[in-house]
């Protein structure tokens, strides 16, 4: 098994990391909002002789740390926003510690945790070794809406960078060179003309026609579309009673496809179906766009060199009151059936292995494709919760406050140490990097998609 100075002194920082990762957990903070955890996680990286800077890039809840000097600058891609409603003890059954409360459903308290692990036994060892290089953290806020990194990267936040790591916890071990869609987010608001509906409808223009007009034409716009495209919306607002015409109802849609062109591309269309049913219904449209991130662009050579550091590294053991508790959960999850009869279980209810690196093609998204489409950066996952459990589920929050969490989540910050120095070691593969990253974008530039005018949220008082 691989062993270093930068994996020794995660292990070292074992305790801080913990404590760290459970103080987040136990104060669950939505997106701009993680005001605690920007806190506490900025200062455990000033006890360790980073300069830091809160509220990097304009953004209230961001941190930039630094350390060291020259090249190769590796940075680490930190989060720690929680998911709203999941709220949870560490229970084998759903059962919030405030109902309807937030919750680290996806684990984000661990995330930003392994990227400051990691930060730290990189540290340790270019110290040790009288080595140049320099390792940048970064707290990133409000991952869950998918802007938060678009935001910093609009003021410019990782240009600076060689090289990235990010780290997510999973239900196994795994990397992969697949893709994961990039997305649009925008509120379709519509105004109208309220009337009796009873009494005299002739005079109201109603703006839920508006939105229940655009959905259709949504549903049709599917048919026309490439394969990669997913389009879907909730309505959030549509009036107050049956016999009053609305005149305010708006509908929330996502754009997902597996490119920002095929994005623009559908989002323009869509806008288009919203005009013509404001047309139709006579009312007025007011598009209010939340923000956007890029598809996924995982480089096959940083991740082919973190999956070889990844089997040289022990993995998490887990216990038997650990494996009884992930078993309790796994009987309880919907996706059991399906996830037992897939061969997966037959090792244990946690994972124990190291999954092989597959081109998985994913339909959900991160704000990470936009750090991917300006500097090389390498997607981590390590196992973190029970193998059947659901994304962004009470079983993952209930793993993330406990030893599972914590376990996957040192493993995973002892893998980017140890890939981030051996870029250290052989600058040639931060070269070898870099070319690739250029092959992928194919003369392209990154370009936000968030326009300058769409303002940075502020954290709620």
């Amino acid at each position: 098994m691989l062993e270093t100075i930068a994996t020794k002194a995660v292990e070292q920082n074992e305790a801080v990391l913990t404590d760290l990762a459970k103080k987040i957990w136990d104060c669950p903070e939505t997106a701009f909002n993680e005001v605690k955890a920007c806190e506490w996680t900025a200062q455990v990286l000033r006890d360790a002789g980073f300069q830091v800077e809160v509220g990097c890039a304009n953004l209230p809840t961001a941190i930039r740390a630094t350390w060291g000097k020259g090249h190769p600058v590796i940075g680490f891609l930190g989060e720690y926003d929680a998911l709203p409603g999941l709220s949870q003890k560490v229970s084998t059954e759903k059962e919030p510690v405030t109902p309807g409360a937030a919750g680290q459903g996806c684990g984000h308290n661990l995330l930003g945790v392994a990227c400051v692990g990691a930060a730290l036994g990189l540290k340790a060892e270019l110290e040790a070794t009288g080595k140049e290089g320099t390792v940048v953290f970064y707290g990133c806020p409000a991952e869950e809406v998918l802007t938060g990194k678009a935001f910093m990267a609009r003021e410019g936040a990782f240009t600076d960078l060689d090289v990235a790591f990010s780290w997510h916890g999973s239900s196994t071990n795994n990397l992969s060179v697949g893709t994961m869609t990039g997305l649009n987010s925008a509120i379709f608001h519509f105004s109208g003309v309220t009337a009796h509906a009873g009494g005299d409808p002739h005079n109201g223009r109603s703006a839920l026609d508006a939105c229940e007009l655009m959905s259709v034409g949504a549903n049709y716009l599917r048919e026309h579309v490439t394969s990669d495209v997913r389009i879907h919306y909730v309505y959030k607002e549509g009036g107050t009673a049956p016999n009053i015409v609305p005149d305010k109802a708006s509908v929330w849609y996502y754009v997902r496809a597996m490119s920002r062109q095929a994005i623009e591309d559908t989002y323009a269309r869509l806008v288009k179906v919203a005009e013509g049913a404001a047309h139709m219904t006579e009312t007025k449209l007011d598009v209010e766009f939340l923000g956007g991130c890029y598809n996924t662009l995982n480089p096959v050579m940083l991740t082919n060199l973190t999956h070889d550091v990844m089997e040289q590294i022990a993995m998490p053991q887990w216990t038997e009151e650990e494996k009884a508790f992930a078993e309790t959960l796994n009987e309880k999850s919907q996706q059991y059936e399906r996830v037992k009869a897939s061969g997966v279980l037959e090792n244990g209810p946690l994972c124990t292995f190291v999954e092989p690196v597959e081109k998985r093609d994913g339909y959900g998204s991160t704000d990470v494709g936009d750090v991917q489409h300006i500097v090389p950066c390498v997607q981590v996952m390590t196992a973190t919760c029970n193998l059947a459990a659901p994304g962004h589920s009470w079983q993952i929050t209930a793993c993330a406050g406990m030893s599972i969490g914590m376990k996957g989540m040192l493993y995973g910050a002892k893998v980017m140490a140890a890939t981030a120095m051996k870029l250290v070691d052989d600058p040639k593969l931060v070269e070898q990097a870099k070319e690739e990253f250029l092959q992928s974008m194919k003369g392209q530039s990154y370009k936000c998609p968030i326009p300058k005018e769409i303002p940075i949220p502020q954290p709620q008082k």
